[in-house]
């Protein structure tokens, strides 16, 4: 059962207020969230894998959060080590989609400088939709003719996919509504780029231990970036908290 801190509520919140809870904006350029989960001492993984740390309320968050978005945006050791094949959402969230406007599937993107992917995985080749793959201009010229049979390239950036260019690229492909789902060097790079709109965290009542990353890697920002808590809700002493932009 989940309940609302902030704002407060009595009540359980079902599926339907939490669709309203997370609702994006209505936005005319790529509006992005991010969505982590982290132990209480700050570690974002446990046996090296960020589901280790969820519960049944982060699963519940995390479909919710599939559901309502244009694009699932990942970082390709996001794919690497978390796999990311088959189908992102289930034959119920397809239905709910399809009866708000949505694709029955959102599409699925994945940024890799180096396109450091195997085209033969199960991320390509269980993909329900056509992946995008956003890489820079100077990516190995055989990684991108044997990751073009399988997915659409599109360079954005000289040397690294710059978060600028990823966001347009989304945007001219009218993907609005921008899930990512990692990994910490994607946060990273995007925080340094002012593009964060959002942070869902999920804060699990575990102490992992262990010398696994945090949920943001890379050089600091020149500022730190301001958030402002939107909401804070619980389940079995695990906290999921929605951060936004401070405007």
């Amino acid at each position: 059962m989940i309940s609302s801190l902030v704002p407060a509520s009595p009540e359980a919140l079902d599926d339907a207020a939490l669709h309203r809870l997370y609702a994006y904006p209505a936005v005319d350029r790529p509006y992005v969230r991010f969505n982590f989960i982290a132990a209480a001492d700050g570690a974002a993984t446990s046996g090296g894998l960020s589901a280790g740390l969820g519960n049944d309320g982060d699963k519940r968050i995390f479909t919710v959060l599939r559901r309502l978005a244009d694009v699932v945006l990942v970082g390709a050791g996001t794919v690497r080590t978390e796999g990311y094949a088959g189908s992102l959402v289930d034959d119920d969230a397809r239905s709910w989609r399809a009866e708000h406007g949505l694709a029955p599937h959102p599409a699925v993107a994945v940024i890799s400088g180096s396109l450091d992917l195997d085209p033969s995985g199960g991320f390509f080749s269980s993909a329900p939709v056509r992946p995008l793959v956003l890489t820079s201009a100077g990516a190995p010229a055989a990684r991108r003719a044997a990751l073009a049979r399988v997915a659409d390239v599109v360079d954005c950036g000289m040397d690294t996919a710059e978060p600028s260019a990823v966001l347009a690229e989304l945007g001219r492909r009218g993907l609005l509504r921008v899930l990512c789902e990692g990994g910490p060097a994607v946060l990273g790079g995007f925080t340094r780029a002012d593009a964060v709109d959002e942070l869902c965290l999920s804060i699990s009542p575990l102490l992992a231990g262990g010398d696994g990353p945090r949920i943001a890697v890379g050089d600091s920002p020149e500022g730190a970036v301001a958030l402002t808590l939107a909401s804070l809700l619980l389940e079995d002493s695990a906290l999921y908290t929605l951060y936004r932009r401070a405007s």
